[in-house]
């Protein structure tokens, strides 16, 4: 049975970004706009750069579906970077070089390691690749694991729960609305908050600085026992902060009650269990955020990220010139303020994947008629036989 898996290639500036997804089932039918929407909704929100007003990202599939509906084999997915036509002549794949070089490393990118760890002596050649311009791909790749969930009865959303120090107030959001069409720049459910994050990243923009937040996401709909407290590899909980903490510029993630789970007694924390009125087991809490002993309970997956400030600075940071070697200020590269609501996006993505798989391990990922049979067998002898 082939694992679920991705990779992607390309650089930010390059001639396009390029992801292969292997191991769907075939027969699932894909929407190529619900994939197009997905990656509109990465480039907006209120914080994003110049960059965003040259590109439109829409998606080309190259392999792996025909008339709308997946084969079984690897999925090509690829989107063209239209401001490649301005950077050609640097990004180049053979020929001379051209342009000025980038020297002046930027603190909290990958900049400086990057050019010591690969030897090499143009910090455009860290840049381009560690870009958060490649989640472009995660993006797409995640939209097409979406519909394979939505498939299923399984749905993945997310919001902003923080901004610039500015946090919704937890008891204004209506959970049940959460991925539903909303009023909202900053995927944000409290209007009264993201009025006042709009206020932050107006006061950032003007002083040259950049803000990071928080996110939140939430798979509704999975059915319980996907991962395993077996080994530790196979752990869904593991396996999911792997994924989130992939994503550029997240520096830390937490499932259900996270950090909170080190301030209080167990008895405030634990998810006690009760009997519904048909028998079955049921929780009243979710602090445990839908996952215990590494699987799913059954209960909403919750989880959240928080995403650092954007390294570059329109007022850089002290650094250093890698070919002076003398002290200077940080190169500056066209970039956001604040790139929040679209982290969370990503983070719908990743989440998206990471589910996808542990559901074609579990059921098989042949063909989708198959995997919904073992799918409902097994939740037929989880809700008899627990």
């Amino acid at each position: 049975m082939t694992t679920l898996r991705f990779m992607t290639a390309g650089e930010s500036h390059g001639p396009c970004l390029t992801a292969i997804l292997e191991g769907l089932p075939a027969g699932l039918k894909l929407d190529e706009e619900a994939i197009n929407r997905d990656l509109a909704r990465r480039q907006q929100g209120y914080g994003r750069g110049g960059r965003m007003k040259i590109e439109t990202d829409k998606i080309r599939v190259l392999s792996g579906v025909r008339f709308g509906e997946t084969l079984g084999g690897p999925i090509t997915l690829q989107v063209v970077n239209r401001d490649f036509a301005n950077w050609g002549g640097r990004m180049a794949a053979f020929g001379e070089p051209e342009g000025p070089k980038v020297t002046a490393a930027r603190p909290g990118h990958a900049d400086l390691t990057g050019i010591k760890k690969y030897n090499r002596h143009d910090v455009r050649d860290i840049l381009e690749r560690s870009s958060a311009r490649e989640t472009t791909m995660r993006v797409a790749v995640g939209a097409v694991c979406k519909e394979f969930l939505r498939a299923l009865g399984v749905e993945v959303v997310s919001q902003v729960v923080t901004l610039g120090g500015v946090s919704v107030d937890p008891k204004k959001i209506d959970r049940s609305q959460l991925g539903k069409a909303h009023d909202s720049e900053l995927n944000c459910y409290d209007p009264e908050a993201e009025a006042k994050m709009k206020e932050k990243i107006d006061e950032a923009r003007k002083a040259g600085d950049t803000l990071g937040g928080i996110f939140e996401v939430t798979v509704r709909g999975l059915p319980a026992g996907l991962g395993s407290h077996i080994q530790w590899d196979r752990r869904l909980d593991g396996r999911l902060a792997g994924a989130l903490m992939s994503i550029q510029a997240i520096k830390g993630v937490e499932i259900g009650a996270g950090f909170t789970c080190g301030l209080l007694p167990g008895s405030q924390i634990h998810d006690e269990v009760f009997l519904d009125a048909e028998g079955n087991p049921c929780r009243k809490t979710n602090r445990a955020g839908g996952l215990e002993g590494g699987m799913t309970n059954g209960e909403d997956v919750v989880v959240r990220a928080v995403m650092k400030p954007i390294p570059t600075l329109m007022k850089p940071l002290h650094s250093v010139d890698i070919e002076s070697r003398q002290e200077v200020l940080a190169c500056k590269e066209r970039s956001d303020t604040c790139a929040v609501p679209a982290a969370s996006v990503v983070g719908e993505a990743m989440t998206a994947f990471v589910m996808a798989q542990a559901i074609c391990e579990k059921f098989g990922s042949d063909a989708m008629v198959d995997l919904k049979a073992a799918l409902a067998s097994y939740a037929e002898r989880i809700r008899k036989d627990w």
